[in-house]
């Protein structure tokens, strides 16, 4: 999970390029406040987390955008929570993110630079979020996520222009991106490097756990792994639902609305004939009348227009009126007035004139209200449905927008109120282990989990019906450990694990010592104890590497960056014991002659090269306008984000 964080946050130029996509802007409007920064010329005080030029941030201006970019990320993967966040050093990404914003804004300012504001206006327009059902802004949409999440239309303007003018820095330099064409062919060369060696596995089952521990070491080991026994984040979510069911007696239709639709569409369930015809449309008026004229000498219609070039066209079950529409009402008379069989035209169409044969006659007799009645009920049904439903949520929209509460909303509509456990983020409830996430609740709890205690009410749609659920966070658990008296059990599996692990890594490393020594790998397991090994041939080409869709392997990845003849060791993934890698042969590549892949190797670097440019270019920006942060503020927020005491950190 922090390598999650990592490569989210501060992934090299990561911070950067964020500025080149409007779509951030979007996010972080959609997610909260998004700058609040207090202007001044004073020095760093005791509550300034950091400074760039005239502009300060402080402590809740950072947490505000801390909450903002963990909500984000809980899109993506709900599991996250603020401990691990912080742990992943997200904290420092984010400051970095506005240090890094703040300080492109002031220098394209100094250089005489600005943003207008017809440039800002097109880009709010342009955000998803802010857009209604025509796909276009809507100013209500806007002003209802301002309220929601205690925003000023300035203050969403300001981070607009502050985007804006990093794109007019940045842009050209990522595009800085051409790279000789020399540099690519030590590069491409490395990716066809093969190597070959030995991986040895030291299990740690095979390993003795000793004795019982006793229960200063279980307390000791349980300090020092709390994080293992620990419950994440959970939620106790309030929630009221809107259905169909729901509404039921809102939507079923009456006799006389019945009466009226049938009444109103009489004609759709008056007696009518329906055709299947063929038929062929020619150009020419000659044409047209020859083709006729073979068709009723006994030709099929198919075989005599494709003897001329045309493809005939099956219309099947079609009205009068409707076929009329298609062609014309001309050639709607002559087909609906001749008999089965017959064959029909020249007549002039909409395009061209029109020959065709009938192929089919099918009387559709009337339907009388009481036939009728079960699919007229159908259909008012849904429409009153639709419009029940839109109703109830435009006015539990129009109740929020005046700051109603959860249980106001709940009354006043007369919804049916209901309450979860403390949940986790995908749904489980610790407290109860055979319990198991309901597919149901979960927009419900994706709703929660993106809320802020104290944050109004939302809806969110619950299935494709229209039904939808009103949804208001009720309070946060906070993560913590269990006790110790409720984990014994595990604990003490853990300590015994934990004692094989270290067994297996002191044999591993008596091991790993002779064989750098030059002892050949089977015999320095042998020597060296290790119960249960196992030896493996090893051998990949560099780039194969990056083609793993699960991610480099460890081990590999070791092998590549071993030197002749090297030997290292690892640990197992899952804890399951120690590796010992040894290298035994290195065979160097030659792409001289693969000028795809030199082609392609040159824009990877290209690109590379762009993102490092506008690197260097940001840190000497940072440099110009003199940014300073306050390494002790900035400790001391992120203990009070984790919950931990500050002095421990």
């Amino acid at each position: 999970m922090l390598g999650f964080f990592r490569r989210i946050i501060n992934s090299k130029a990561g911070l950067v390029i964020t500025f080149l996509t409007l779509g951030v802007i979007a996010i972080a409007f959609a997610a909260g406040d998004v700058t609040g920064l207090a202007s001044g010329s004073g020095g760093m005080t005791k509550t300034t987390v950091a400074r760039v030029g005239r502009v300060a941030i402080g402590e809740a201006q950072l947490k505000q955008r801390v909450g903002d970019q963990l909500n984000q990320l809980r899109q993506e993967n709900p599991t996250v929570d603020m401990p691990a966040f912080v742990a992943g050093g997200g904290v420092e990404g984010v400051l970095d993110q506005l240090l890094t914003g703040i300080a492109l804004e002031q220098f394209g300012q100094d250089q005489g630079m600005a943003v207008s504001r017809a440039l800002v206006g097109s880009e709010l327009q342009g955000i998803p979020a802010l857009q209604g059902p025509s796909g276009k802004f809507d100013q209500k949409i806007y002003e209802r996520v301002l309220q929601q999440r205690r925003m000023t239309d300035a203050q969403v303007q300001g981070e607009i222009a502050q985007q804006a003018m990093a794109r007019f820095l940045l842009a050209p330099t990522i595009g800085a991106a051409q790279m000789p064409a020399s540099f690519s062919l030590p590069y491409a060369s490395l990716l066809l490097e093969r190597r070959s060696g030995q991986i040895a596995l030291l299990p740690a089952a095979a390993m003795p756990t000793g004795p019982a521990p006793t229960d200063a070491e279980l307390q000791a080991f349980y300090k020092n792994n709390a994080a293992r026994y620990t419950v994440p984040e959970r939620r106790v979510i309030r929630y009221a639902r809107v259905t169909p069911d729901s509404l039921k007696a809102q939507i079923q239709p009456s006799e006389a609305e019945i009466a009226a639709a049938y009444n109103k569409d009489r004609a759709k369930y008056a007696a009518k004939e329906k055709r299947t015809i063929t038929q062929v449309v020619v150009l020419d008026q000659k044409a047209a009348e020859a083709l006729a004229a073979k068709v009723k000498g006994g030709a099929p219609i198919a075989d005599a227009a494709r003897a001329v070039g045309l493809e005939p066209r099956t219309i099947n079950t079609v009205e009068k009126s409707a076929y009329a529409a298609q062609t014309s009402p001309a050639a709607a008379d002559a087909v609906f007035g001749a008999a089965k069989g017959a064959t029909v035209g020249p007549a002039k169409g909409a395009v061209g004139f029109v020959v065709a044969r009938v192929d089919a006659v099918e009387q559709v007799a009337a339907k009388s209200l009481a036939e009728a009645r079960e699919e007229i009920a159908k259909a008012l049904t849904q429409q009153k449905t639709v419009a029940a439903l839109g109703a109830v949520h435009d006015k539990l929209d129009d109740a929020i927008a005046n700051n109603a509460n959860f249980a106001e909303l709940v009354g006043d509509n007369k919804l049916t109120a209901q309450s979860t456990p403390a949940l986790t983020a995908t749904g489980l409830n610790p407290d109860d282990p055979a319990s198991k996430p309901d597919p149901a609740l979960a927009e419900i709890i994706k709703a929660a989990f993106a809320a802020e205690e104290g944050d109004a009410p939302v809806m969110v749609q619950t299935a494709p019906d229209g039904s939808f659920a009103l949804v208001a966070l009720d309070r946060i658990v906070h993560a913590a450990p269990r006790p110790l008296a409720q984990v014994r059990e595990a604990v003490v599996k853990d300590v015994q694990a934990d004692r094989a692990r270290r067994a297996a890594r002191a044999a591993a490393a008596a091991a790993l010592a002779k064989v750098q020594k030059g002892t050949p790998l089977a015999q320095a397991l042998n020597e060296a104890g290790a119960k249960g090994a196992k030896i493996q041939p090893i051998g990949a080409v560099r780039g194969q590497l990056a083609s793993n869709p699960r991610g480099v392997d460890p081990a590999l990845a070791m092998l590549f960056s071993l030197p002749g003849g090297g030997a290292r060791m690892l640990e197992a993934p899952g804890g399951a014991g120690w590796l010992i890698v040894k290298l035994d042969t290195i065979v160097a590549g030659d792409a001289a002659s693969m000028p795809p892949l030199l082609a392609s190797t040159r824009r990877d670097l290209g690109r590379l090269v762009g993102r490092e440019y506008a690197e260097q270019f940001t840190n000497a920006v940072k440099a110009e306008v003199k940014v300073t942060r306050n390494a002790a503020e900035l400790a001391r927020i992120k203990a009070d984000l984790s919950g931990k005491d500050a002095s421990n950190q």
